[in-house]
């Protein structure tokens, strides 16, 4: 990247998760979910395939694997995971198509069942098309959909590490969870090395009292408070918002007046001021309900609104 730096472009985001770091790399790990459960964001059940992945090296600092057919049943050509010890995890997919995308994710662990992400996803396209629009994309919208793209999971995967933990033995991982399949091997490995080199850092402790779906989905403390862009965009938007319910109020108000004192004559104009009081309220409404995405998620996730694409 070093030497051609101004052919990528990156996006960064960061979360506070509720849970664990080493579920977090799990997750990442696992290509193999991503048509499935991030269906209709970043994936497709269409392109769900087998999967032979192999392990080119192990040790102690960690391993690396390969996929050799890549997404999307080898459309994009071949992709490279590596995982180094203890908290990075990167995907780099190259295709002759689109170009070269790197998945970069550091888990830092907070406590027992919390965690914080630090993403990049550096992209060197072929064509100065899609650079283009990502360039063109507001960054903090850009931070909400990847708010969306972590929740597609979010709410199994805090009860996933919980389930495993009631099964007892943290060394019985595959037995509490049935890896039959290369598409598997991995997370496999992943919890092979966290076993090996014991890199739990809140093995056995107790993980902290259940929280309702609605506490598990809030963007505003676990994101929204600590970004500087996400925080300017929302005073900016709730500005705008009551800048369209004044203007709205006024129009409105306008509107009687108007046909009191002027009558008939008057009809064209009204007709104006009515469609542009509409617009205003219907305005102040779509405003809200982007205000409403930087403080909670959906729990209607996309894959299960039954659309297809």
């Amino acid at each position: 990247m070093e030497e051609d730096a101004d052919a990528w472009i990156c996006l960064d985001t960061f979360r506070d998760l509720p849970y664990s770091a080493v579920t977090l790399i799990e997750n990442i790990i696992d290509s193999s979910h991503v048509p499935y459960t991030h269906h209709l964001t970043i994936g497709n059940r269409a392109n769900a395939a087998p999967m032979e992945l192999e392990i080119i090296e192990s040790n102690r600092q960690g391993f690396k694997g390969i996929w050799p057919e890549g997404p999307r049943k080898g459309q994009l050509g071949r992709q490279y995971s590596n995982f180094i010890a203890p908290g990075l995890i990167y995907h780099d997919l190259t295709s002759e198509k689109f170009g070269r995308t790197l998945t970069a994710v550091y888990a830092t662990p907070i406590r027992q069942g919390e965690c914080r992400l630090f993403a990049r996803f550096p992209f060197k396209f072929n064509s100065k098309l899609p650079k283009f629009f990502i360039k063109l994309t507001p960054t903090w919208y850009s931070h909400i959909n990847q708010n969306a793209i972590l929740e597609d999971d979010q709410i199994f995967l805090y009860y996933q590490e919980r389930y495993l933990q009631a099964q007892g033995d943290s060394q019985n991982f595959s037995q509490a969870c049935y890896l039959p399949t290369k598409a598997d091997l991995f997370v496999f490995e992943y919890r092979n090395w966290v076993n090996q080199y014991q890199a739990d850092p809140f093995a056995g402790q107790p993980f902290p009292p259940l929280q309702s779906k609605e506490i598990l989905l809030e963007r505003y403390h676990s994101r929204t408070k600590n970004c500087a862009v996400c925080q300017g965009a929302l005073k900016n938007i709730n500005r705008l918002r009551g800048l369209t319910l004044a203007i709205a109020i006024i129009l409105g108000l306008s509107l009687p007046l108007l046909a009191l004192i002027f009558g008939q004559s008057a009809l064209i104009a009204v007709t104006v001021l009515t469609a542009l009081t509409v617009i205003m309220v219907a305005a102040y409404w779509r405003l809200g309900e982007l205000i409403k995405q930087f403080y909670q998620g959906r729990e209607l996730l996309p894959r299960n609104t039954g659309k297809k694409r």
